[in-house]
């Protein structure tokens, strides 16, 4: 009878566990990705978080809203940062630009430290890296595309992702006519959107 008991007992208990969710893996078992839906079509981009992690949760919590930025009329706000912006500068078949609120205009955080990884290096084109003011550890939003080797940029740069997808996308919007190094036809990011991708 005890033994009945206890089986019925195991049996509920299974029961129970397997209707509870399994816990998500920890940060470091994911693989990250962003998604730029762009007015000329998508280009998705590998993060590199392991090597430089403080760049990435900047980046990220831009793209999602968890980071207050200025707006256009100078108010601060948690919005998806690069959503609805424009590639601003484009240097033909070398980089493509984005990450400003308005012309001129900063995007009200805080400048944060270069990340300079010596494993990776712009000698590959379709890097993804931050953007800064001519000067060490002064990258904060804009962030930028190469579409081809630019290997001088190493050490200078802080280099946090990869374009997995959509390469001719980048290489066409880096094509596009200019006025300087503006698009004549604005180019928008319409959304940025964050993969967490268990290994």
């Amino acid at each position: 009878m005890l033994r009945a008991v206890l089986l019925s007992l195991c049996a509920a208990v299974l029961l129970v566990a397997q209707d509870i969710p399994a816990p998500p893996p920890p940060a470091n078992h994911f693989d990250l990705f962003a998604h730029f839906d762009t007015s000329m079509g998508e280009i998705v981009a590998q993060l590199f978080p392991e090597r430089t992690p403080v760049t990435v949760e900047n980046f990220i919590a831009l793209a999602e809203g968890t980071k207050p930025t200025l707006t256009k009329d100078n108010k601060i706000a948690y919005k998806h940062f690069y959503d609805g912006l424009e590639f601003h500068r484009v240097i033909r078949y070398f980089m493509i630009q984005t990450g400003e609120v308005a012309e001129g205009k900063a995007c009200g955080i805080a400048s944060i430290h270069d990340e300079i990884d010596s494993a990776r290096s712009f000698a590959q084109p379709f890097a993804l890296a931050m953007a800064n003011a001519g000067r060490p550890n002064s990258a904060s939003c804009q962030i930028f595309f190469t579409v081809t080797s630019q290997k001088s940029l190493d050490s200078t740069f802080t280099l946090f992702g990869q374009i997995v997808s959509g390469q001719d996308v980048a290489t066409r919007i880096s094509e596009v006519p200019l006025r300087g190094e503006k698009p004549i036809k604005p180019v928008i990011v319409k959304t940025v959107t964050i993969e967490r991708r268990p290994r």
